[in-house]
């Protein structure tokens, strides 16, 4: 075998693909472990100094533009590619090829005694049968059907080989961003050159407060036209070719600063924002939490007893040139001041977190997935069958055989024979309508046989090994039966 085969069968291997799909599917559960898109100090406060490094040095921060997830995806692709080419050309040969069966030929079933080999032909729904003169002159009928069943792994493989490459693609090349705000605030979508306004946002809620659905509508513009849709949860809109999710929600206030009680600011903040003072930058204030209904529960903290606004509490932290200044809860009303500047927290509402992706190859798995089905479907339910029929001198012997589910053919094989002839199951050795004692001894007979065959056999390899492997120069007794043993053996 030269080397150029070698690597072609090692890639076209089964085990080389199932240890790429193991390391693909390791890989990718690895990467949803860890938060994308952060730095060496995010990584090394969240986890340690040694976890960041290695986060880093196997871009993780980035796992599905790395360097190793394409080269995984590329190993995969090739190798099935690779599998679905080598077996192109004997399945191409198979579909299109209309060989005419030997009379005798290797079967699953047969019937002898067949008077209307047409009516077998029809109750199997076989395509019209051809009529041809075997090699031995005799008159010989046969159909094949499902010739399609043949291809059912091979366009699994190709399925499978479109999804991953749809799957991969749209890793490396998708677009997501992410924007929040309140009604009437407009967010830029990343550097798309949109902005995205939201119009409004409403928040159902069952009757034990939790929440049972978000509905967002957006205004989406590019500059000189717009287009608007409303966003639920599992209800996604596709606006200038992005499609929009509604994400999450989460409570939102209206943050003022006074200094020496003259108005300074005034933002709005959402809970995890921070807002530094417009004259005094170094001066922040972090927007903590927000409790609807705030409750300070001994030995446990502050909680939220519903999600009405019957007690609207704001945890706030003040930092000052990145040292803790406080930490404590604004109730409605209350003010915190810090030396001329007062902050007052008002006004609390929901706000939406929206998702704005582009997967520009979504399309590819989607039709990857369904020639997968198709073949799933063509490979466990379309049967390939041949039948065929030879004229004897009391009838017609009729054989048949599937390349799959061999058992099912046998069982529709001696249903649709039923009286008409005796069916023979060769592989088996039985013969239909069999009674049970019947059975057991030919079992018993096939059995003794074959041990009898067997121990022919060692003896045989004995002789020879006695002999030093020379050939057997005698020759048979009998002509006839090594001219029955040569037909025998090109059945």
């Amino acid at each position: 075998m030269t080397k150029a085969k070698t690597i072609r069968k090692f890639l076209s291997s089964m085990r080389f693909a199932i240890f790429l799909l193991i390391l693909l599917a390791a890989y990718c559960a690895l990467a949803s472990l860890v938060t994308q898109g952060q730095t060496y100090a995010w990584y090394a406060a969240h986890y340690s100094e040694r976890t960041a490094a290695l986060i880093l040095t196997l871009h993780l921060d980035d796992a599905f533009h790395s360097l190793l997830f394409i080269l995984i995806n590329a190993l995969l692709i090739l190798s099935l590619l690779s599998c679905n080419l080598v077996r192109f050309p004997s399945l191409y040969r198979r579909a299109i090829r209309d060989a005419v069966p030997a009379p005798n030929a290797a079967c699953d079933a047969e019937a002898i005694g067949i008077q209307d080999p047409d009516a077998v032909f029809h109750a199997f729904r076989m395509p019209r049968p051809r009529r041809v003169t075997a090699e031995d002159g005799r008159e010989l009928l046969y159909a094949v059907k499902n010739r399609a069943g043949i291809w059912g792994a091979w366009i699994c493989h190709l399925g499978m080989l479109l999804l991953i490459l749809g799957f991969s693609l749209g890793q490396i090349t998708h677009e997501e961003y992410a924007l929040y705000g309140v009604p009437g605030q407009t967010r830029l979508v990343g550097e798309t050159g949109l902005a995205a306004t939201i119009d409004d946002f409403r928040v159902e809620l069952r009757d034990d407060d939790t929440v049972e659905q978000y509905t967002a509508d957006i205004t989406v513009t590019d500059g000189t036209r717009k287009e608007s849709a409303s966003v639920s949860v599992n209800n996604p809109a596709r606006l200038f070719g992005l499609t929009f999710y509604q994400n999450s929600t989460g409570w939102a206030a209206d943050v003022d600063i006074t200094k020496d009680g003259e108005p300074l600011q005034r933002e709005i903040l959402c809970a995890g924002e921070y807002l530094g003072v417009a004259d005094k930058p170094e001066l922040v204030v972090y927007f903590n939490a927000f409790y609807p209904d705030y409750e300070l529960v001994p030995g446990e903290g502050p909680r939220t007893r519903s999600g009405q606004l019957n007690n609207p509490g704001y945890l706030y932290s003040v930092y000052y040139m990145g040292q803790v200044l406080g930490m404590n809860v604004l109730m409605s009303g209350e003010e915190l001041t810090i030396d001329e500047y007062t902050v007052t927290f008002s006004n609390p509402q929901s706000y939406t977190l929206i998702q704005a992706k582009r997967d520009s190859f979504a399309w590819l798995a989607l039709l990857g997935g369904l020639i997968a089905t198709l073949g799933l479907f063509l490979a466990f339910y379309i049967r390939p069958v041949t039948l065929w029929a030879v004229r004897e001198e009391s009838g017609w012997t009729v054989r048949g055989r599937s390349r799959k589910g061999g058992v099912l053919f046998r069982e529709e094989f001696s249903r649709v024979i039923g009286d008409a002839g005796q069916v023979n199951y060769p592989d088996t050795g039985q013969t239909e309508n069999q009674g049970p004692e019947q059975v057991e001894n030919q079992d018993t007979e096939n059995q003794s046989a074959e041990q009898t065959e067997n121990q022919n056999a060692g003896q045989v390899e004995h002789q020879d090994a006695e002999q030093g492997g020379k050939p057997d120069t005698e020759q048979p007794d009998n002509p006839d039966a090594e001219q029955g043993g040569n037909a025998n053996a090109e059945r």
